[in-house]
């Protein structure tokens, strides 16, 4: 399936599009879905900001409460030049570009950040392994409009690319999906991203914890290289690290082409292995989220489209059970009923990622809507009251932003606060949408 599944799939979706046989967009896009009406169910744009030009947006957001009440929010950005936004997003419908920070050098990226109390961080990927400033960037935000750089993980050298994705919720660990200087992957380029926890007691000088990597993947390690994924081999490395606040010791990651990982992590100096499922095949690989929901009992899978013209297709989200008796994919969540057309559309169709809530920031809270993004799907809203049964409830898809080169919207992550506002941020020049749903104000 994986050999010649994306491409062939891709081909028969255009099939459909040729007999007529696709899905049609919502009766509420307008006359043409693809010009200045976007095409939406139950969710619609009321405010864009272009980021001050840099539309750039990257996998990363964050929101803080100002004791005098206004809202401030952190926004990555996918390349340089810029590295994160800050934006005063209390009027929901008018959000205020306050300051940008570049990026530290033209081959770094900062494409994913947190926040957690007074500190910010910041991920810091190179383009080849090796360079300088690879790691993780600490920000004192004590003046949330006003971020102040006071520390640095470095995790630069050897076959390191440096931090991809960083979560914190605690206010003094981070976790982190980088290479490390003195880690040496048997595939370099495809398995050199491991999962580090790194103290920040004293956010000036962070330090590692602890750490885990996929066995077999670290040259030396006993067991056997994980076999690569045929066709569409990404690698066996660590995109995402997420928890929930019901079981705080437990961590969910998705580990692209090996699948899904849940670790405890009582003993942060050693984390263990729960249990793990790889899950292409049935599906193509790249699995970027594992999110939990239900405390833990329930799992979200999402598979990130990294392709352009449904190349990989299909990239979906899947939920799946975690029980004592291991994980067990229990449901696939469905595609747009006009998948066919939007793989022709341009740029990425698929999955991406899938909004995470955090303990300690003011974000919508649910165990039974989860929101997605899409890229040229934009965003999306589902009802996985019975997780074997999900249904979709709103999507929006805006046109496309002035510029873009994939010649479409591509949604590259998504954001709900407590308000209910749904922040999404475009791959490549839209920068960002600010949405409402009722999906989120009936709740």
């Amino acid at each position: 399936m994986r050999t010649t599944g994306g491409r062939s799939l891709a081909i028969a979706a255009a099939t459909l599009m040729t007999l007529g046989l696709a899905g049609s967009a919502s009766a509420d896009a307008g006359d043409d879905a693809r010009g200045a009406m976007p095409e939406q169910k139950a969710m619609r744009v009321i405010a864009q900001n272009d980021l001050g030009g840099n539309g750039n947006g990257g996998e990363g957001f964050g929101e803080v409460k100002t004791p005098d009440g206004r809202r401030i929010l952190y926004v990555a950005h996918e390349s340089g030049p810029t590295c994160f936004s800050v934006l005063d997003v209390t009027k929901a419908t008018d959000p205020v570009l306050l300051s940008q920070t570049d990026v530290p050098d033209e081959n770094t990226r900062c494409n994913s950040l947190d926040v957690s109390g007074h500190l910010l961080t910041v991920a810091n990927q190179v383009l080849e392994a090796g360079q300088p400033n690879a790691g993780l960037r600490v920000f004192d935000i004590a003046e949330p409009t006003a971020p102040r750089e006071i520390g640095f993980f470095d995790t630069s050298g050897g076959y390191s690319r440096g931090v991809h994705y960083v979560w914190i919720t605690d206010g003094r660990y981070a976790h982190i999906s980088s290479g490390m200087p003195d880690f040496v992957p048997r595939r370099p380029g495809n398995d050199d991203q491991i999962y580090v926890i790194v103290d920040l007691l004293d956010a000036t000088k962070p330090k590692e914890a602890g750490r885990w990597w996929y066995p077999g993947t670290r040259e030396g390690d006993q067991e056997p290289l994980p076999p690569p994924n045929e066709g569409f081999d990404e690698g066996c490395r660590l995109h995402n690290v997420d928890f929930d606040q019901a079981t705080p010791n437990r961590a969910y990651l998705g580990y692209m082409d090996c699948g899904g990982v849940v670790l405890d992590i009582a003993n942060k100096k050693s984390p263990r292995l729960v249990a793990s499922m790889d899950d292409s095949p049935p599906e193509v690989g790249f699995l970027h989220t594992l999110w939990p929901v239900r405390g833990g009992r329930y799992l979200v899978a999402t598979h990130e489209s990294n392709m352009d013209s449904c190349e990989d297709y299909p990239k979906r989200n899947t939920i799946w059970s975690n029980r004592a008796s291991g994980l067990r994919q229990v449901s696939v969540i469905p595609l747009p009923e006009n998948a066919a057309e939007l793989c022709q559309r341009g740029g990425r169709f698929g999955a991406h990622n899938v909004f995470e809530h955090a303990a300690d920031e003011p974000t919508f809270r649910s165990d039974d809507v989860i929101f997605t993004s899409f890229f040229n799907g934009g965003v999306r809203a589902y009802d996985i009251s019975d997780p074997r049964n999900p249904r979709e409830v709103a999507y929006n898809i805006p046109p496309a932003p002035e510029g873009s080169p994939a010649g479409s919207v591509q949604i590259n992550d998504v954001y709900v606060d407590d308000r209910g506002l749904i922040f999404s941020v475009d791959r490549f020049a839209g920068g960002l949408y600010v949405m409402r749903s009722p999906v989120t104000q009936d709740r």
